[in-house]
């Protein structure tokens, strides 16, 4: 077997496997928003991984990206993005790059993505990352994602992926009213419960989906 036949065997494992991804670890837990499944069958996971652990990609569970970050589990991913009830030409704030993952699959929905790194070689190789996958409209910063984005705001829809002990106020008051914002929150660390948060002619609202481990959200309105 040649290179090109050798790199086209493993596109089509990486497909695969991708549409397996979809089918036992995403829609079999209930996820039907058709747009949201879309996405993830498009958008190359393992493209944001390091290429040792290519391979684990589409495994059931987080991936490592280094300096004790993780490319956060398939589902949760979509669970998520679900949740956050994106539409096209909305402006979103993402706390936490990470390796970039979360930000194309809602750049691939066609949300205009603000998203902030505190750690710099994070931030250095996630923006690489998506300037050549062409994801032009997601704008990558570095700084402490706590405080938000304030000089762009307000944003429709803010994802937090991390874990904090309480819901930091810049990221409400730069949140549209009426709006969504997604948080991982938890008195101790690694323990949270992912909250969706509405705001509506200034109340605030708040459901709990449930039980979930992020990594901590650091910074001056997180641990």
């Amino acid at each position: 077997m040649n290179r090109a036949d050798r790199e086209s065997f493993t596109l089509k494992g990486f497909l695969r496997n991708r549409e397996r991804m979809v089918r036992e670890q995403i829609e079999a837990r209930g996820i039907t928003d058709e747009r949201v499944l879309s996405v993830m069958r498009q958008v190359p996971r393992h493209l944001f991984v390091d290429e040792a652990l290519q391979m684990q990609a589409y495994g059931d569970h987080p991936v490592p990206i280094g300096l004790g970050q993780t490319l956060s589990q398939p589902y949760i991913v979509a669970l998520m993005t679900s949740l956050l009830v994106v539409r096209p030409r909305m402006r979103i704030l993402e706390i936490g790059t990470g390796s970039g993952y979360q930000a194309a699959i809602l750049a691939a929905m066609g949300a205009e993505v603000f998203t902030v790194e505190r750690i710099k070689q994070l931030y250095m190789t996630a923006r690489s990352r998506l300037l050549q996958m062409k994801y032009f409209n997601v704008r990558v910063k570095l700084d402490d994602g706590t405080m938000g984005w304030p000089d762009l705001g307000p944003f429709d829809r803010i994802i937090v992926t991390a874990g904090g002990p309480e819901v930091p106020a810049p990221l409400l008051e730069q949140l549209t009213d009426p709006g969504i914002m997604l948080i991982p929150v938890g008195a101790t660390r690694r323990d949270q419960r992912l909250l969706r948060i509405f705001k509506k002619e200034g109340r605030i609202h708040q459901e709990d989906h449930g039980s979930v481990a992020f990594v901590d959200l650091v910074g001056s309105h997180g641990w």
